[in-house]
Formats: C-alpha cells, sequence, structure tokens
C-alpha cells in the first residue's frame, strides 16, 4: 500500500555555497506530521513557498524506493517522501495524493534532478546514483492537507 513516509517544510535553504563546506544547520521542526499546501503556492511554511520562481516546481515528491536505506528528506531537502509510487515516471501527469483529509493535487512539471549536494549528504556516487531517481518538480492544483501515513493515489 502507498504511504506518506516523510513530510519537510523547512524556512531555511541549507544547501548553499560549496557542497565540500557542508550544509548549513537544520532548523528545528523542519520534518513535520503533516503540511498545509495552497494551490499555486507551494507548502506553508516552507523556503519555496509563495516565490515567483518556483511556483512550477513549489512541491517536490521523492519515493523512498530511490534511496539508500536510513536516507531521508534531511538528506535529499524534498518536501514529501514516499513509499510505493514510481514518481520519477509521472512527468507530465497529476498526481492526486489523498492522506484522509481529500485529495491534493499536484502537476508533476518536470523531474528534481539530484545536484552535487547528493555526494555530500547521502554518500559519494549518489549525485551519479540519483540521475532519474530524485524525485519531481510539482505545482499545486488544490489547496489541502497532507499527513504522514497511508495515501490514496490516482494517477491522472
Amino acid at each position: 500500500m502507498p504511504e506518506i513516509v516523510e513530510l519537510l517544510a523547512s524556512p531555511a535553504h541549507r544547501f548553499e555555497g560549496r557542497p565540500a563546506d557542508g550544509p548549513a544547520p537544520a532548523p528545528p521542526g523542519e520534518l513535520v506530521d503533516e503540511v498545509e499546501i495552497r494551490a499555486g503556492l507551494g507548502i506553508v511554511g516552507d523556503r519555496y513557498f509563495g516565490r515567483p520562481a518556483h511556483r512550477d516546481a513549489a512541491v517536490t515528491v521523492i519515493a523512498r524506493e530511490s534511496l539508500p536505506p536510513g536516507i531521508g528528506l534531511a538528506q535529499v531537502r524534498r518536501n514529501i517522501l514516499v513509499a510505493g509510487i514510481a514518481v520519477d515516471d509521472l512527468v507530465g501527469s497529476i498526481l492526486r495524493l489523498d492522506s484522509g483529509s481529500g485529495p491534493v493535487r499536484l502537476a508533476v512539471r518536470r523531474r528534481a534532478n539530484p545536484c552535487a549536494w547528493m555526494d555530500v549528504t547521502v554518500g559519494p556516487g549518489a549525485f551519479k546514483a540519483l540521475r532519474g531517481h530524485g524525485g519531481i518538480r510539482c505545482s499545486p492544483l488544490d489547496d489541502g492537507t497532507l499527513r504522514v501515513g497511508p495515501v490514496t493515489v490516482t494517477i491522472e
């Protein structure tokens, strides 16, 4: 059964500067049990919420199956970690997720390509290994709430 494994809404952009210098410290409370999503704006409280340059990519989703064991959103800086959904195949589709509070539709705009930071935060070779498996960048089409736990998935 598909599930939402983790959710991240971080006010801080931690991957700035050179990867060799390491990421900035994580702000407290960036991993959450639920997120509020606003159509066309993103995740309330996230660093990309309402930013014009990110409106078509305000919400990022990655599959747990793409990551090594023990690696999560704190390392890859995506917003939604799912299991049981092949998200990398969904570019051009609409991903509809319902974790119990009603459906939230995400227009899948493009791949979330990995960067050199992955070799630092995930481990050596991760940048290359995550090519084609780095998740997706989405634009939210609905207001709603997503929670950690089982999720009903529809692909439109």
